[in-house]
């Protein structure tokens, strides 16, 4: 459903069980209704088996993302999206300036949960009429951080502090060029998960065994005073899969290859990932062909081909897709350490991965 004619590219349902507790939230309102509105922001979280309750259009003569057919009492119409909306961010990433393909594969990397910013119709046109930078419009920043940190010799680099008999505030205390700051950890930051697992519940005491149950390598979720009011004032929760990655050691890598007299180098095999999902590898990537001069490493899990994901599908599937344009193709993918790390905190690298 990603060609034809730029219509309707992918629907997202609804989770009828999902409550009603929140609204549009904006960070201020256009009162008189004359100029250029504010952007609005939606937390959206559904069931595995559900979607979002809403399609996402690409419209000739109409500039943007649009949103359109928003399902009567579902979950996106519940929030207070409205017909021809300009979807601006996802997850924290503006998208108003990407391929429309490319922004569909960021909500449905997001899985069950997606943080939405969007802007009236009139208020668009209005702000592209007048020469507005779209960017400027939406905070600086509103992504927590995932940091992950080597213990050295003196521990990781950080100290815990928090209220005396609460659990689940934490904040942290970071040493200058310790591994924590290397890592990315702001200081001051609040902790909001360790190793994918929310520490709302912990005490200090079970953070501590937690901590030191991680052996050498520990992965947080952090975020600052400014990001975490936010979130808060919003009555919004936090979650990874809207997490700024940039410090993360593992990367999605890009390989454009073009087919040479002997083919593009690399065999892909079926088999099964860490997390018991079914996965597309590459191996036995010759010497001197194009895929080992893109930069194709043995091992490597295949994420989407020609910016399609590919994950779900089969073998059959996904070499169809590879043999789509005859003479070259561009791929995603992640190393082995890279995808035992994103399967250990249930998050796709997809969702993460930056043009």
């Amino acid at each position: 459903g990603l060609e034809g004619d730029k219509k309707s590219i992918i629907k997202f349902e609804f989770n009828p069980k999902d409550g009603i507790d929140n609204p549009a939230l904006s960070l201020t309102e256009d009162t008189d209704g004359k100029g250029v509105g504010e952007p609005r922001f939606y937390l959206l979280s559904k069931g595995s088996a559900e979607t979002f309750g809403f399609c996402l259009h690409e419209e000739l003569g109409c500039q943007g993302h649009v949103i359109r057919q928003v399902e009567l009492g579902g979950l996106a119409q519940r929030r207070g999206l409205q017909d021809g909306d300009r979807l601006l961010q996802v997850n924290g990433h503006f998208v108003d300036h990407m391929d429309h393909r490319r922004v569909v594969q960021k909500i449905k990397a997001s899985g069950n949960q997606v943080l939405l910013a969007v802007l009236d119709s009139n208020s668009y046109e209005a702000a592209k009429a007048l020469g507005r930078d779209l960017s400027q419009m939406l905070p600086a920043d509103i992504r927590p951080r995932l940091c992950h940190i080597t213990r050295d010799k003196s521990g990781f680099g950080f100290s815990v502090s928090g209220p005396e008999g609460i659990k689940g505030t934490f904040q942290l205390s970071v040493r200058q060029d310790g591994p924590a700051e290397k890592a990315g950890v702001p200081p001051g930051s609040w902790l909001l998960e360790v190793n994918g697992a929310s520490v709302r519940s912990y005490s200090h005491a079970q953070l501590a065994r937690k901590l030191k149950q991680s052996g050498s390598k520990v992965t947080l979720l952090v975020a600052s005073s400014a990001v975490e009011e936010f979130y808060r004032l919003r009555g919004l929760r936090i979650t990874a899969a809207l997490a700024d990655t940039s410090w993360l050691p593992f990367k999605v890598r890009e390989l454009h290859m073009v087919k040479g007299a002997a083919g593009y180098g690399f065999l892909l095999k079926e088999d099964d990932c860490s997390s018991g999902a079914t996965g597309q590898f590459l191996w036995d990537v010759d010497a001197g062909l194009p895929a080992e001069q893109a930069g194709m490493k043995e091992g490597d899990r295949l994420l989407a081909v020609n910016g399609e994901s590919i994950e779900g599908l089969d073998h059959q599937q996904t070499v169809l897709r590879i043999r789509a344009h005859d003479d070259q193709v561009t791929l995603l993918v992640i190393d082995p350490a890279g995808d035992e790390f994103y399967q250990s905190i249930g998050l796709s690298p997809l969702l993460f991965f930056e043009d």
